[in-house]
C-alpha cells in the first residue's frame, strides 16, 4: 500500500484538509460556537485559504473535479471496488490499521484509487506509445510462467533445503517441512502464472525464475524483501508473438509511465488547460501554478 500512496502522490496529493464550497454562498453561518463567541464560515475560509494546506485542499478538489468531468466515462465503480478488494485481501486483518497509519478511511481510500485511476485514463489518452517503446519492451518481455517455491528466513536453511533436494528429497514434501509461506504451503509452494510485467514480486525473485527451464530448480538461495527462496519452475513456454502479448506489454509501459513525476505533470497541466480553470477569488490565483508551470529539469 505503501507503494501506492507514493506512486498516487506523484500525480496528485488527494485528501487533505477540504474547504467549504458553502462558504462563497453563505458566508455568515456558524461553523463553530464557544461561550462568548463562534466562527464563522467566511472566518474559516478567509483562514483556510493563507494557509498551503487549504490552498492545497482547493487544487486537489478541482484536480478531482476536472479528471472526473473529462474521464469519468472511462472508470466504473467495478474498477475502484476491483482494487479496493484486492488490497483488502492482501493485508487481510491488517487493512484497517493500515488505513490508519497512513491516515485514510474506506471512504479517502476508494477515492483514491478512483483518481489514480483517472489520471491514468488521462495518460493513456494524452500519451501515446511509440514503435521504439513496444520493441524495447518485447525485447525484455518474458511470457507467463508457473512456479512453486520454497520461502525460508535464512540462508543457510536454505542451503540446507538445496542439499536435500539434490539428495531426492521432493519439492512437495520440503514445502510442506519448511516454507513459511503460509499462502502456498498447502499448495507445494505453487504461485499463480506470473510474466515480466508483474510487480507484486520481487525483482530478484523474477529475475532468477525467468532464467529456469522447465523443471529446473534454483541452484543457489535466491534473496528477496522476503527471506530466501529456492524456486522450481513448473512451466516455461515460449515467448510467442509480439502481437499476442501487445496489451500486456502496452499496460507495462504505461505503468512505467505513470510512475515518472515528469510525465505525469505533463498529463495534469493539459487535463488543467483544456478545463480552462478560472480562479474567482485573487488570493487563491496560484493554486494550479505547480501544475501547469513547466518542471525544471537538470542539463
Amino acid at each position: 500500500m505503501k507503494k501506492y500512496i507514493k506512486k498516487a502522490a506523484a500525480v496528485i496529493a488527494v485528501a487533505g484538509i477540504a474547504l467549504s464550497t458553502a462558504a462563497c454562498s453563505s458566508g455568515n453561518k456558524t461553523v463553530a460556537s464557544y461561550k462568548g463567541g463562534k466562527i464563522t464560515q467566511q472566518e474559516y475560509y478567509d483562514e483556510m485559504k493563507k494557509s498551503q494546506s487549504g490552498k492545497t485542499a482547493l487544487a486537489n478538489m478541482l484536480i478531482n473535479h476536472i479528471l472526473e468531468q473529462q474521464y469519468g466515462d472511462k472508470v466504473s465503480k467495478k474498477q475502484v471496488d476491483k482494487q479496493y478488494n484486492n488490497y483488502k485481501k492482501q493485508y487481510g486483518n491488517q487493512f484497517e490499521a493500515v488505513l490508519q497509519q497512513n491516515g485514510m478511511t474506506v471512504s479517502s481510500f476508494k477515492q483514491n484509487l478512483k483518481t489514480n485511476l483517472l489520471s491514468e485514463a488521462a495518460l493513456k489518452d494524452i500519451k501515446k506509445i511509440s514503435k521504439s517503446q513496444e520493441e524495447k519492451a518485447w525485447k525484455a518481455y518474458q511470457p507467463k510462467v508457473t512456479v512453486q517455491h520454497i520461502l525460508v528466513s535464512k540462508k543457510s536453511k536454505a542451503e540446507q533445503i538445496t542439499a536435500e533436494l539434490k539428495n531426492g528429497k521432493s519439492f512437495k514434501s520440503l514445502v510442506k517441512k519448511y516454507s513459511l509461506d503460509t499462502g502456498t504451503k498447502n499448495n507445494a509452494g505453487k504461485l499463480p502464472a506470473f510474466d515480466s510485467t508483474d510487480t507484486s514480486l520481487d525483482p530478484a525473485f523474477k529475475a532468477a525464475a525467468f532464467k529456469l527451464k522447465t523443471g529446473e530448480t534454483t541452484k543457489s538461495p535466491i534473496k528477496s524483501q522476503s527471506g530466501y527462496h529456492i524456486i522450481r519452475m513448473i512451466k516455461h513456454p515460449a515467448k510467442g508473438t509480439f502481437a499476442s502479448h501487445k496489451k500486456e506489454i502496452d499496460n507495462q509501459i504505461y505503468q512505467t509511465m505513470s510512475q515518472d513525476q515528469q510525465t505525469m505533470h505533463e498529463v495534469i497541466s493539459k487535463v488543467i488547460k483544456k478545463a480552462g480553470v478560472d480562479i474567482k477569488d485573487k488570493d487563491l490565483k496560484d493554486v494550479l501554478a505547480s501544475y501547469v508551470s513547466t518542471p525544471s529539469t537538470k542539463k
